[in-house]
């Protein structure tokens, strides 16, 4: 029953929803309309945010960019194609492919939103080896399997709740920081964790597509990428037929080791003096240098950036549009003016859940957690404040933690609909493909309401 459901879904979101990049312009359209019916900025402070907004995002774009060709890379090497070799020979089924992707994904995703891509890149090649896997699902349980991420040492509102100077406390909105075992280590960021790696994986169980017809990778295919030469034959095909200084450079893994060797002295400066820092910075500098020992010489490294940076358009140009409905959202208060409406309503027995719609509402127009978070925490923070003026500053530091968090989950929650985040998967699972947002999102609607069910009891339900 849930299988045929699913399906009706599917059918309705290839019918009506259009590409990310679509979404991006209509989205971009309705903000702006709801920025100058709502509140009382002028059409050029509308266009004036909408452009400055534009350029918010331009290091945290590079960055993905960044982790999805390092990743990539990485997955080229010879040692990794011979380990993604191994583990197939163990997986037989498309079934034990979904569930095993989604369980290792939801692991992973704990380590840092990043690592998505890691998943991606073993989908692929499981779905290259294994016959039977229904591609586009095979699409949406990866995407599916890094929701937990905000649960994780990554998480960036707990981060920046324990953050020193952080932009809440340089606006007296909050007087300290407050400890990532209010957040992270609390009960409910371990319930959660509990549904991502265990639940998670029997809803997608139950909705696993009967029939693959038409929809396995190769059927999918338009061009003939995956059937490219190793990265050490196109290496080899570039040397002179003479002896030359320039070959030598080039395939000089001497020299490419000693370069990395001198990363790995930084990575262990790095944690040692830090901790367990691991930030988006650290992971991309992480896969760079993994990168650089797995392919030894700059030639092969080269041929495998060149390769990895092929299918990068969508997240090139469309998040800057993105990042402008953001710039909409802040310069006319239409963020604060939504969260301020939903905080009106909150009582102590439902901040938590008022705070997990606000994050899910507005993450349709805001697709990043720390900057939805610096829209709409102060008025999360200012009403938990208010609620708990009665109890001790140690109370009260719980309850902003769980509102925060339940931002955190709320926002996570709807990036299942919201096909910004897509965007890092697609250059992975999407190459010589025809997919589109419209494909994948369709499979996740039912996991996106049973999510929303179980998510929204236990933050409003689940003791401290």
């Amino acid at each position: 029953m849930l299988t045929k459901l699913g399906q009706k879904f599917t059918d309705s979101f290839t019918k009506y929803m259009p590409s990310a990049y679509v979404f991006a312009l209509l989205l971009t359209l309705l903000t702006g309309i709801l920025g100058l019916t709502l509140t009382d900025s002028k059409p050029i402070n509308i266009l004036e945010g909408w452009y400055n907004g534009f350029w918010n995002l331009l290091s945290f774009g590079m960055q993905i960019v960044l982790i999805i060709i390092t990743a990539y890379c990485i997955a080229q090497s010879s040692p990794v194609k011979k380990g993604i070799d191994y583990i197939a020979k163990l997986i037989k089924t498309p079934t034990q492919v979904y569930l095993i992707i989604i369980s290792l994904g939801a692991l992973l995703s704990l380590v840092s939103f990043g690592m998505v891509v890691i998943t991606a890149i073993l989908a692929r090649e499981l779905a290259l080896r294994i016959r039977g896997i229904h591609y586009p699902f095979l699409v949406a349980c990866v995407y599916f399997s890094f929701n937990g991420w905000v649960c994780g040492l990554s998480s960036s509102i707990a981060l920046l709740l324990n953050t020193k100077n952080n932009f809440l406390i340089q606006n007296d909105i909050l007087s300290n920081t407050i400890s990532t075992s209010y957040s992270l280590g609390a009960n409910l960021n371990l319930a959660m964790i509990v549904l991502f790696v265990i639940i998670s994986p029997l809803i997608i169980w139950a909705l696993i597509p009967k029939s693959f017809t038409g929809k396995e990778l190769k059927d999918l295919q338009t061009s003939l990428d995956d059937e490219e030469g190793t990265v050490k034959d196109e290496a080899l095909s570039y040397k002179l037929p003479f002896k030359a200084l320039s070959d030598a450079l080039n395939n000089a893994g001497w020299l490419q080791v000693s370069v990395a060797l001198l990363g790995i002295i930084y990575i262990i400066y790095h944690f040692t003096s830090k901790g367990f820092d691991l930030n988006f910075n650290i992971m991309i500098f992480i896969f760079l240098i993994l990168g650089m020992l797995l392919h030894i010489t700059p030639m092969r490294y080269s041929i495998a950036m060149k390769r990895a940076s092929s299918n990068i358009s969508g997240v090139l140009f469309q998040y800057p549009f993105y990042a402008g409905i953001m710039g909409i959202m802040m310069a006319s208060g239409l963020g604060e003016k939504i969260s301020s409406a939903l905080v009106s309503i909150a009582t102590p027995d439902s901040y938590a859940f008022i705070a997990y719609l606000t994050g899910g509402v507005i993450n349709f127009a805001i697709p990043s957690a720390g900057g939805e978070f610096a829209v709409i925490g102060p008025s999360i923070i200012n009403m938990v404040q208010e609620l708990g003026s009665s109890l001790s500053p140690t109370e009260v530091s719980a309850m902003i933690a769980r509102a925060s968090m339940s931002v955190a989950y709320g926002e996570s929650l709807s990036n299942l609909l919201q096909p910004f985040f897509l965007l890092i998967i697609f250059p992975v699972m999407g190459k010589g493909i025809k997919i589109q947002a419209r494909d994948v999102v369709g499979y996740l609607f039912i996991p996106f309401v049973l999510l929303f069910i179980i998510q929204a009891l236990i933050v409003t339900y689940l003791p401290h």
